[in-house]
């Protein structure tokens, strides 16, 4: 993931000439762009990220070089060699995206009004990744009332779940879908972060642990929604499970 690329996807998402018989396209880049604001979430760590890299600067572009110049068997070499330059160069390629996420998030929030369902979610799973950066904490509000009437126009469980994902990334309030009939859309709903310690989203947790099978199989034919596809769905939900005493039992939706 880097952010020369993360850009040239954002200008292609916007060009008519895209794939004007395959809308899929521009699906794809919004979940790009998803995965970009994944990479970008450095949280309260930016500042000490961008100190290392700015003092290293010089170290870091020659190992990059000597990386890109190595053979296989020398850049597993590099990965091990105790300098710590290998995770740095990452966390350079992760302070990039960090920088751009403001101009990332700008261009994808017109597509939250796309007249294609399924680039309405994509875009609102996008939007749920990269509206987490310090620069975006006074557009949540608004930004949180334009998921809101995503999710009240989802066309599909996975849809809305995916939808519910973001919303509670964000710090929304996804209570009134825990009560919904399909299990996936109700766990999804419960795992927002700003529900823990919330009687009824503990509850469907706990049914989630009881009944692991039931979250996969809601969707259907359809994956579990797509923020799962970068972080993988077992880890995310047991984190879920942990808060309401459920850790080390089978994960809703893996394969048993």
């Amino acid at each position: 993931m880097t952010a020369p690329t993360a850009l040239i996807v954002v200008e292609l998402l916007d060009d008519p000439l895209l794939g004007p018989g395959d809308p899929s396209l521009a699906d794809a880049m919004l979940v790009y762009l998803y995965a970009a604001g994944v990479a970008a979430d450095l949280g309260d760590e930016a500042p000490d990220i961008r100190r290392q890299v700015e003092k290293r600067t010089p170290e870091l572009r020659s190992w990059t070089d000597d990386y890109l110049r190595a053979d296989t068997d020398l850049r597993a070499r590099m990965w091990r060699d105790g300098t710590g330059l290998g995770a740095l160069v990452l966390d350079q390629a992760a302070l990039a995206c960090f920088d751009l996420v403001p101009t990332l998030l700008r261009r994808t929030v017109p597509h939250l009004a796309s007249e294609r369902a399924r680039r309405r979610t994509c875009a609102a799973a996008a939007v749920g990744a990269l509206a987490r950066h310090p620069s975006a904490l006074t557009q949540r509000p608004v930004l949180l009332e334009q998921l809101m009437s995503v999710a009240d126009a989802a066309q599909s469980a996975h849809d809305l779940a995916t939808i519910l994902i973001a919303i509670g990334h964000l710090g929304g309030d996804t209570r009134p879908w825990l009560t919904d009939p399909n299990a996936g859309v109700r766990g999804c709903a419960a795992l927002a972060s700003d529900l823990a310690g919330d009687d009824a989203a503990d509850r469907v947790l706990l049914e989630l642990a009881r009944s692991p099978r039931e979250f996969g199989e809601s969707f259907g034919d359809m994956a579990p929604p797509l923020q799962f596809q970068f972080q993988p769905y077992q880890d995310l939900l047991a984190s879920g499970l942990r808060r309401v005493g459920g850790a080390g039992r089978s994960t809703p939706g893996a394969k048993t």
